[in-house]
């Protein structure tokens, strides 16, 4: 009988390490998918901005910015109308474009943007569903555990001895 205990007391301790192993991977998932929904929202607020100074400028007039020089550094600058602007589209290739199609241009990757910042929120409440879930069964076979174990004393001690 005590072998059959032994058995069963490898097999549950086996099945804790996987649900442990398991949760850490998803908590490593977890983390990777919040500092991606950091990445996404600080460039949706950047996009905003991109697309607030975009509606805001004039075609007619002189416009005062501040233009940044680097590590917090800004400085005054005129910027003439603007009739057309340069736009990085990637792998380091640059484009002209009017300032309607820049502005379509940021306006799409704002969606782009906020679509992948859904599906992380949607990811990460999976995660966390499926940690809660391995949470419940490591739980619940604590409790089996310790019921076993008192039960195993119970029985020793009506037998006049006692084994832990």
């Amino acid at each position: 009988m005590s072998r059959d205990v032994e058995g069963e007391q490898a097999t549950m301790d086996q099945k804790m390490n996987e649900l442990v192993q398991q949760s850490r991977v998803l908590e490593a998932y977890m983390n990777d998918i919040v500092a991606r929904e950091a990445t996404i929202t600080r460039l949706i607020q950047e996009a905003r901005l991109a697309s607030g100074a975009l509606h805001s400028m004039l075609d007619e007039t002189d416009l005062e910015s501040l233009t940044p020089v680097g590590i917090g550094v800004y400085m005054k600058a005129i910027i003439p109308p603007v009739k057309k602007l340069l736009v990085n589209i990637g792998a380091g290739v640059t484009i002209e474009k009017t300032r309607d199609d820049t502005i379509n241009y940021v306006e799409g990757k704002l969606n782009e943007f906020e679509v992948g910042l859904r599906q992380l929120n949607k990811q990460r409440q999976q995660i966390s569903l499926n940690m809660e879930q391995i949470q419940l069964q490591v739980n619940q076979m604590l409790r089996q555990a310790t019921n076993a174990q008192s039960t195993k004393r119970q029985h020793s001690a009506n037998n006049g001895t006692y084994k832990q």
